[in-house]
C-alpha cells in the first residue's frame, strides 16, 4: 500500500512522523484507489515545474515604481451609517481614503458566501462557497432600507446583524420588480449560482448545513430537494438577487479604488478550502475527497497540529474536468479585484490531509498537479490583468517559492519571520516579486507582537504547554533586541517603533508594501487565534474608530506619509 501511495502523490512522512497505514488508505480510497490493489492512472508529479510561457500578470509600473497599500478586515470597519459590521460602502469609502493618501491598493479578508442560516459561523476562512459572496456585506441603506436601532459594539454579533440585515434586503426584494440586468445574472451564473441560492433557503428551512438536513435533502438531485424548489420559488430568487446586489456593490468598491487613483485597488483573498458541510459540498462544485479534511501538522504555534475543517479537492477530478471548478472559482475572485492573495499557496502543490475523525497529528501530504494549477492562475490573471500573491508560510516544501517566482506568482513576505539566527533580514535582500509586511489576521499588530500577547493567548488558551510558552517569551525578548537592531531604533516607544518598521517594508525591493490598518488605529490583539473555537472573539473585534475619523487620524496621516514619500506613485 505505501507503494501505491508514493504513485499518487502521498507522503509516507512528515517530520520524521509515519504517516498512519488508516490515512494512506483513505486517502487512497478518496483517489478511487484500491488500497490493496496496482496503480491506476498516471503518477502524481513528483517534482515542482513550471509549463514555459506560465506567468501572472505584474504591471510594469510596479516593477518600475513600487507601490504600498492598506489591508483591513471588511467587518472590522465602522462607520455613522454601519449596521454593525463593515460593508462593501465602507470598503468603498476606505478606499477612497486610501486612494487620497497615494496608496495602490486595498486590502481585505476573503468576503466569500458564508452560512446566512448560520451567522455565528463567521470564519471568512471556512466559506459555505467561495466562488459567491458573503450578503452580510451589503449594504442595505444603498437600496433605501432603513437601519434598525443596533448596537455599537466592539465585538460583531453576527446573528443581530443577520437578523436586521436579511430582514430589511427581504423587504426590498418583496417590494421590487428584479429587471433585465438581473435576469443576465442569473443566466451568467448557471447551475453554480443557481445550486447555491437553492441551498441557502433549504439551510433556512433545515436549519444549519447539508449535513444535518434529513436524508431526502442530501442529493442535490433527489425528487423532495426538486419539489422544495418549486413550492419555494420566492426564497430561491431573493438568495440570487442578494449575490447580485452583493456583486454591484463589491464591484462599486473596486470602481471607487481606481477611481481614488490606485493603481491595483481591491485585493481580495481566496481560502485554502470549503466547509465541509455547505453549498460547493453539497451540489458538488467542491469536486471533495470524502471523509478527509485540510489542516496543518504540529508546529510552534499548535503543538498537536490544526484541523481546519475544510473539504479537500481531489486532484484526480480537477483533472477530469479540466480543472473548471477551479478555473470558475479563480474567475469569480478576479472579476472585481486587481490582486488575489492565495491563502495557503502551498496548496497548488500539496495539501495536509487528515482522516476526519483523526487527531491532526496523524495526516499527510497529497500532492496536487501544480504545473495545471499555474497555468490556470496565470491565464486568469493574464485575462483580468491582476497580480496572484501567494501566502507561503508555515512548512514550504524547498524549491516552491522559486517555482512561484517563476510563474510570477508574488511571495508574501513578513518581517516577523524573515529572520535566522543572526537576526532578521535587511530590507534590502527581500525578493523584488513579493509583497512585503508586518503582520497577518493570525498574528497581533506591531505593538502587540512586541507585548508578546500572541504568546500569552496561545499559553492561555492550551495552544502550547507552559515550557514551550516560557521558551517563546525568552525567544521574543531576543527578537525584540534584533527587530530594534534592524529597524535602527535604539529604546523605541511605540511610534517611534511603528515608523521605523514601516520605513523598513517600504525601503525593501518588493512591488508591494502592505500596511496593517490595526497597525494604525487598533486594536492589538490578532483578529483570530488559530487553533481556538471557544473562548476567543475570532472573527469579531471591531475597529475603535470609525472611518470617518482614519484621514485625520495622527497615526494614519504619519503612516501614509512616510510610504507615500518613499514609494511615490508615478505621475
Amino acid at each position: 500500500m505505501r507503494r501505491l501511495a508514493r504513485h499518487h502523490g502521498i507522503a509516507l512522512d512528515y517530520e520524521g512522523r509515519k504517516v498512519p497505514d488508516r490515512t494512506l488508505a483513505l486517502i487512497l480510497q478518496g483517489l478511487g484507489q484500491d488500497p490493496q490493489g496496482d496503480p491506476v492512472g498516471p503518477p502524481a508529479p513528483q517534482r515542482m515545474s513550471v509549463p514555459g510561457r506560465t506567468r501572472c500578470h505584474v504591471p510594469p509600473s510596479l516593477t518600475e515604481a513600487p507601490g504600498w497599500g492598506v489591508f483591513c478586515q471588511l467587518y472590522e470597519l465602522r462607520s455613522n451609517r454601519g449596521w454593525g459590521i463593515g460593508d462593501f460602502s465602507d470598503l468603498a469609502a476606505l478606499a477612497r481614503i486610501c486612494g487620497a493618501a497615494g496608496a495602490d491598493f486595498l486590502g481585505v479578508n476573503p468576503v466569500h458566501a458564508l452560512f446566512t442560516a448560520l451567522p455565528e459561523r463567521a470564519s471568512p476562512f471556512s466559506p459555505s462557497n467561495r466562488r459567491f459572496l458573503n450578503p452580510l456585506y451589503i449594504a442595505p441603506d444603498l437600496l433605501g432600507a432603513e437601519r434598525p436601532a443596533m448596537q455599537d459594539g466592539d465585538h460583531v454579533d453576527y446573528p443581530a446583524v443577520a437578523r436586521a440585515k436579511l430582514g430589511a434586503l427581504r423587504r426590498v426584494f418583496d417590494s421590487c420588480r428584479p429587471d433585465a440586468d438581473f435576469d443576465d445574472f442569473v443566466a451568467q451564473g448557471g447551475y453554480a449560482l443557481h445550486q447555491h441560492a437553492l441551498f441557502e433557503a433549504l439551510s433556512h428551512h433545515h436549519g444549519g448545513g447539508w449535513q444535518d438536513w434529513p436524508v431526502p435533502f442530501h442529493d442535490p438531485h433527489s425528487a423532495a430537494v426538486a419539489d422544495f424548489a418549486r413550492r419555494n420559488r420566492p426564497d430561491v430568487q431573493f438568495h440570487l438577487w442578494l449575490q447580485w446586489i452583493a456583486r454591484q456593490q463589491l464591484h462599486a468598491a473596486q470602481q471607487a479604488a481606481k477611481d481614488a487613483g490606485m493603481r491595483v485597488g481591491l485585493y481580495l483573498d481566496l481560502a485554502v478550502g470549503e466547509a465541509l458541510d455547505g453549498s460547493a459540498t453539497w451540489s458538488g462544485t467542491a469536486v471533495s475527497l470524502p471523509d478527509l479534511t485540510i489542516g496543518a501538522p504540529p508546529d510552534m504555534f499548535s503543538e498537536d497540529g490544526q484541523n481546519w475543517q475544510l473539504a479537500a479537492p481531489s486532484p484526480v477530478a480537477l483533472r477530469e474536468t479540466d480543472f473548471a471548478p477551479y478555473r470558475a472559482m479563480i474567475a469569480a475572485q478576479l472579476q472585481d479585484a486587481g490582486a488575489l492573495r492565495i491563502d495557503h499557496a502551498m496548496a497548488l502543490w500539496q495539501l495536509f490531509l487528515i482522516p476526519r475523525d483523526a487527531p491532526a497529528a496523524a495526516g499527510a501530504h497529497l500532492r496536487f498537479p501544480l504545473a495545471d494549477m499555474l497555468r490556470v492562475l496565470a491565464e486568469a490573471s493574464q485575462s483580468h490583468r491582476a497580480l496572484i500573491i501567494g501566502e507561503d508560510l508555515g512548512f514550504v516544501p524547498d524549491g516552491f517559492r522559486d517555482s512561484m517566482q517563476k510563474a510570477g506568482v508574488l511571495s508574501y513576505r513578513i518581517v516577523y519571520f524573515e529572520k535566522s539566527a543572526e537576526g532578521f533580514a535587511p530590507a534590502e535582500t527581500y525578493p523584488q516579486l513579493a509583497l512585503a509586511c508586518l503582520s497577518t489576521h493570525d498574528l497581533p499588530p506591531l505593538t502587540g507582537w512586541w507585548d508578546g500577547i500572541d504568546i500569552d493567548l496561545r499559553e492561555a488558551h492550551g495552544l502550547v504547554s507552559k515550557a514551550t510558552s516560557r521558551a517563546h517569551r525568552d525567544q521574543r525578548l531576543a527578537e525584540r533586541k534584533q527587530l530594534a537592531r534592524a529597524l535602527d531604533v535604539a529604546a523605541p516607544d511605540a511610534d517611534a517603533l511603528l515608523d521605523a518598521a514601516h520605513r523598513f517594508i517600504a525601503a525593501t525591493p518588493s512591488v508591494l508594501a502592505g500596511v496593517r490598518l490595526a497597525d494604525l488605529v487598533g486594536p492589538a490583539r490578532p483578529t483570530n487565534l488559530p487553533g481556538v473555537t471557544d473562548g476567543y472573539p475570532n472573527w469579531k473585534p471591531r475597529s475603535p474608530v470609525s472611518i470617518d475619523q482614519i484621514a485625520a487620524h495622527p497615526r494614519f496621516a504619519r503612516i501614509a506619509r512616510i510610504m507615500r514619500h518613499a514609494r511615490p506613485r508615478p505621475q
